[in-house]
């Protein structure tokens, strides 16, 4: 795709994201096409698509971002093509949706369909269609597995430690995370960060916070038992320590986002040498900051490992109404503020390999702080789970 070309899709699909309703009234067209076309695949989505148009149009736009690097795009197609095997989803399917995606921006613009914008969009929809087959090619290895609660710990009345074993230990890297569909919602598969490293006997523990306005998560807090069978499905995700680098490490946690970086922590315990590492585990409250004295623990035995706790309040809120707990002696005093700016107020880290891992909010607030005083962009992961 020439320049002109690539400039000319997107300019269209930033008008389409800026109108309104315009997300919506796109990938309404496609799964109109998709499903007139292919009336089955209908099934293997869940009742509710309310999620889709958001998350269509993110990887969509990310493709544009990236079409002059386009292995870094091919990459996260064909990543996303092996996700979508555990939907049921088979390579001939991309194809029937590349048509439906063409179909929906034709529909979209109307009369303002021109040639040359036709002519981008299908090499887009092309592009697409053609690299997620090449992905969903790729592997063969089963969609997901199963595996069955074991335990189940409210720590906070909002959030709960879910652990699960499996048959066999399931194939992912610490810092990376899984889809995961459970009993209550059927075919609603949410990502969630594994927060142990995988072992031998299938073990695998979640660390879940109750969002208000969830379907999956509020289910998972209140009602998930012992002796319930999750599906999990394949690992996605690139965050990792570079043990091979000279660089240290920092990293950037908040609340149930923490559960990555303390997985990738307890696994560098496991080794005899590692980087140092400067852990800032963050909350709103200091209840929030759940797990601090198990990574406290775990610096006791790692020398390397500094854990550094920060919040937002220095109290606890009305509905817990417990005092905070001192922190244990040794430990670095609690910090009273923003994470993002807490940390960036030390400087830029720039010598450091950088994760961050939380809400989308926490994480666009601290990237913004670290590269206001010179991190470079190239040294901060993140993934967006």
């Amino acid at each position: 795709m020439d320049a002109r070309s690539a400039a000319l899709v997107r300019a269209n699909f930033r008008s389409i994201i800026e109108a309104p309703q315009g997300p919506e009234r796109l990938i309404s067209a496609f799964y109109s096409n998709l499903f007139t076309e292919a009336p089955h695949l209908r099934e293997l989505f869940p009742h509710t698509m309310e999620m889709q148009p958001k998350r269509v149009v993110s990887a969509i736009q990310f493709v544009l971002d990236h079409l002059e690097d386009w292995e870094r795009a091919q990459v996260f197609l064909e990543q996303l093509a092996l996700d979508h095997r555990k939907y049921g989803v088979e390579t001939a399917h991309y194809d029937c949706a590349g048509r439906a995606l063409l179909g929906a921006f034709e529909a979209y613009n109307g009369h303002f369909w021109t040639k040359e914008l036709s002519e981008g969009w299908r090499d887009i929809a092309i592009l697409i269609s053609a690299s997620m087959a090449i992905g969903s090619n790729s592997d063969t290895s089963q969609p997901y597995w199963e595996a069955k609660v074991v335990g189940h710990r409210r720590v906070l009345d909002d959030l709960a430690i879910i652990r699960l074993q499996s048959e066999e230990p399931i194939p992912y890297q610490a810092g990376q995370y899984v889809p995961v569909c459970v009993p209550q919602r059927p075919k609603m598969w949410r990502y969630l960060s594994p927060a142990i490293p995988t072992n031998p006997y299938g073990e695998i523990e979640f660390h879940v916070r109750k969002v208000r306005t969830g379907w999956v998560s509020p289910a998972i807090v209140t009602e998930t038992e012992v002796g319930d069978t999750w599906h999990i499905a394949a690992p996605l995700g690139g965050l990792h320590v570079d043990t091979e680098s000279q660089r240290d490490v920092l990293m950037i946690g908040s609340g149930t986002g923490i559960a990555p970086l303390r997985a990738q922590l307890i696994e560098m315990g496991r080794r005899g040498v590692n980087p140092r590492v400067h852990f800032f585990i963050g909350g709103r409250y200091p209840c929030d900051l759940y797990d601090v004295d198990n990574m406290w623990q775990l610096s006791l035995s790692n020398p390397w490992l500094t854990v550094v706790p920060v919040c937002e309040s220095d109290t606890n809120p009305w509905w817990h109404p417990e005092p905070p707990t001192d922190p244990p002696y040794g430990m670095h005093r609690r910090l009273i503020g923003n994470l993002g700016a807490l940390v960036s107020s030390f400087g830029s880290w720039s010598d450091h390999q950088i994760q961050i891992a939380g809400s989308a909010r926490m994480i666009a607030d601290t990237r913004r702080a670290l590269l206001s005083v010179g991190t470079p962009e190239d040294v901060i992961m993140s993934d967006p789970v």
